[in-house]
């Protein structure tokens, strides 16, 4: 019977350090592919298009109530 019970353990040890090591390989290979990734890139490029689009229509916005600001009083004389 304590043979069997050491066959047991044994049996459990393997299968989980088995597991661990597979679990370990498939986070590597994943890290792997998430670093060899474009997507990251492309994403801080749109990132940055985007906050050039924002800025670009601010500032349209400011000049043009800079502009209705000043034709209003001039106007209204």
């Amino acid at each position: 019977m304590n043979l069997a019970l050491i066959h047991d353990r044994l049996h459990i040890k393997t299968f989980w350090e088995k597991r661990i090591n597979s679990d370990c390989q498939y986070a590597e290979s994943e890290e792997q592919r998430m670093k060899s990734s474009k997507l990251r890139k492309l994403r801080g490029e749109w990132l940055v298009r985007l906050e050039n689009r924002t800025k670009h229509l601010k500032s349209l916005k400011d000049n043009y109530v800079r502009k209705v600001k000043v034709e209003t009083p001039a106007d209204q004389t």
